[in-house]
């Protein structure tokens, strides 16, 4: 029984339903409904604890005996003008009150849609389907020897010469251009590495075999070669630690789809006829 009663509670149309009594609330807080015929305006004493309760609530304070008559002057005026606006008729088919009503309308729909609550199982779901979005970087420990800036057939032949040096066990820190970017880093993440090198560079290291010198890759200076010397893997994300990165996620993901689906909730109960020409 709680759990169809928690399952009714997330419908959209409740929540719609809850939003009108905030309406009707609202207006019951007003008062009853105004006859624009009438000519009297009565102030109740609850009504003048509502408009010092509310001024109190925004100075942090209780109004004075002169501040409580001026709210009841500004309500005054307020209902007032309003009376006066109906008896004209400015609230039939005006464009701009239309409008008004249905942002009013529109806040209040998605205020209730961002207090929706996804299921554990929905958030697994999302964290399941793309996994590497969620999880730490790898981290690389790495040495790179500088060609030159130049990507010729000229730089790429020196590559194959250096490559074979190497593997013949020459010593790499004697080999390559000067340039001021780090010969070696220990345990970088992606970001670390694409700040020295750019993001291709940092791109091009998760392709690259462990414990072999490689080349050239492509960075924001030339080209280089390169050895991994370990590689952290990426840990595979625990759900409780990325839970609200994935609840923030599946809230900017889904907003559009429940906001046609709460919406969808209002017009079935409304009968559209239309008349073309």
């Amino acid at each position: 029984m709680r759990d169809k009663l928690r399952a009714t509670l997330r419908e959209p149309l409740v929540h719609f339903l809850l939003a009108g009594l905030g309406l009707f609330l609202f207006f019951a807080w007003r008062g009853e409904a105004v006859d624009p015929e009438s000519r009297t305006i009565t102030i109740t004493e609850e009504q003048v604890g509502r408009l010092a309760a509310s001024w109190a609530q925004t100075w942090q304070r209780p109004p004075s005996q002169n501040e409580i008559d001026a709210l009841i002057r500004d309500y005054v005026k307020e209902e007032v003008y309003y009376r006066e606006g109906l008896r004209l008729g400015l609230d039939q088919n005006d464009t701009i009150i239309r409008r008004r009503m249905r942002s009013k309308m529109e806040f209040l729909a998605n205020s209730e849609l961002e207090n929706e609550t996804p299921t554990d199982a929905t958030l697994q779901a999302l964290l399941e389907k793309n996994p590497q979005a969620y999880a730490a970087d790898a981290r690389y420990s790495f040495d790179q020897i500088y060609l030159g800036a130049q990507d010729d057939d000229a730089t790429r032949s020196r590559a194959t010469r250096l490559l074979q040096e190497l593997s013949k066990g020459a010593e790499w820190g004697a080999l390559g251009d000067r340039i001021s970017l780090p010969s070696s880093l220990e345990k970088a993440d992606r970001t670390q590495i694409a700040t020295n090198f750019g993001d291709d560079f940092a791109q091009s290291l998760s392709t690259l075999k462990t414990g072999q010198w490689t080349g050239p890759i492509a960075s924001g200076f030339g080209l280089h070669l390169v050895r991994i010397r370990a590689l952290q893997a990426s840990a595979k994300p625990k759900f409780a630690d990325v839970r609200q990165r994935l609840e923030n996620d599946w809230r900017a993901q889904t907003m559009k789809a429940r906001e046609a689906k709460a919406y969808q909730a209002l017009l079935d109960g409304y009968t559209i006829k239309i008349a073309k020409p």
